[in-house]
């Protein structure tokens, strides 16, 4: 009788284990992944290209010159790691939207920027769900920023375009078989 119980109980086991297992929410996901992109291109676009900032060693060679080079502010390693810690505060800005003709949804930016004063969108597709909404979405921008640092800030520093794809489909695979397409964010 024992045996009996004890595969009952493993059973039931398994059965637990399978259905308290969380799956990632992948609209929630896939929209986080391409708001980072999204707010970091705006993030970097912000910063005058004739900015430089010396990287290097700052080493003497033996003939007694320094060995260190200038690169543009906007995409170095210092600034990009910068600006990664910070992105995360702008999640505030996006609401879950749903688009009217194709039904798909994903969160979208809101909240105009500062140089599209008077583009706003239709608020009627988007639904608010008040501090919960953005405060998941941002956790989960936290979340991609902490796993994929290191990429986010490779992927910035020398490409400029199809980040988007590379890290959300590629990289994190977030995106793969979802309907977004790259320029409605």
């Amino acid at each position: 009788m024992a045996p009996w119980i004890i595969q009952i109980a493993l059973v039931a086991m398994s059965i637990l284990t399978e259905t308290t297992e969380g799956k990632k929410d992948k609209v929630l996901y896939c929209s986080a992944c391409r708001a980072i992109v999204d707010e970091l291109n705006y993030s970097i676009s912000q910063i005058d290209p004739k900015k430089t900032i010396h990287v290097g060693g700052f080493r003497l060679k033996p003939d007694g010159s320094l060995t260190d080079k200038k690169v543009p502010l906007a995409r170095s390693e210092s600034n990009l790691s910068e600006l990664l810690d910070g992105v995360c505060g702008s999640m505030s800005d996006y609401a879950l939207h749903m688009d009217p003709d194709t039904k798909i949804k994903q969160y979208k930016r809101f909240a105009p920027r500062s140089s599209d004063a008077g583009d706003f969108p239709d608020f009627n597709n988007f639904k608010f769900d008040g501090p919960e909404g953005s405060n998941a979405l941002k956790f989960v921008c936290e979340s991609i920023v902490e796993e994929f640092e290191d990429y986010i800030i490779s992927l910035f520093a020398k490409e400029t375009d199809h980040v988007v794809d590379k890290l959300c489909n590629e990289v994190s695979d977030h995106c793969k078989g979802t309907k977004f397409q790259s320029d409605e964010l």
